[in-house]
């Protein structure tokens, strides 16, 4: 019979050589980096943070016409949404990335519907920073994942229609199931999206 020191020594060596040899895996960085230019580098593990919701087609100008389809993914960094469950509201240095891809119709068995493509169509990133943007918040899109984004200038409608209209910090919470309703127990609702809603009531 094998004694107890024996079998505590084989234990840790399996450990050991598990470590030694398994395999690697990288860390989910959830800070995001700028260059010397104050352009901000793509966040490559973005895909392994929280997903929020996906949209569909989605368009907040009855103008805007894409002529293809679209889904819109959704995804923030663990601490920012840990925060968000807590307080109903965002931390400094929350990141929010949206992620546009094609819809495909037809391939494999499928034969009604959409489901989306491998082909990443646009990223867009929205960073809470306090310290460095006199906003608070600052948009950034890529078109290319190896290269650093410029923020998009202040005077773009992406910053007025989200002050004017996100239930919750000037972000689309209100399409973020899983949040919504924990916006509202908390009661950081924002009082243009309240507007919004009773305006919507009146016109049905």
């Amino acid at each position: 019979m094998i004694s107890k020191t024996k079998l505590l020594l084989l234990v840790a060596a399996v450990l050991l050589f598990a470590a030694a040899f398994g395999p690697s895996r990288t860390p989910s960085s959830s800070n995001v980096e700028y260059n010397s230019d104050a352009q901000l580098k793509f966040p490559e593990h973005y895909r392994e943070w929280v997903y929020l919701t996906t949209g569909f087609d989605m368009s907040y100008s009855p103008a805007m016409q894409m002529g293809h389809h679209m889904f819109d993914n959704v995804f923030v960094n663990p601490e920012a949404y840990k925060a968000f469950v807590e307080t109903g509201t965002w931390p400094d240095k929350t990141v929010l990335v949206l992620e546009g891809r094609g819809a495909e119709g037809k391939g494999s068995i499928n034969k009604s519907g959409n489901y989306q493509g491998t082909e990443t169509m646009g990223v867009e990133v929205h960073v809470k920073d306090e310290a460095r943007f006199p906003g608070k918040w600052a948009f950034f899109g890529f078109d290319d994942e190896k290269k650093p984004a410029k923020m998009i200038a202040t005077t773009a409608n992406c910053y007025s229609c989200h002050v004017d209209h996100a239930a919750v910090d000037t972000t689309f919470v209100q399409f973020y199931p899983t949040l919504l309703p924990i916006a509202k127990a908390k009661g950081t609702l924002s009082a243009a999206y309240q507007k919004d809603l009773e305006e919507g009531q009146k016109q049905k």
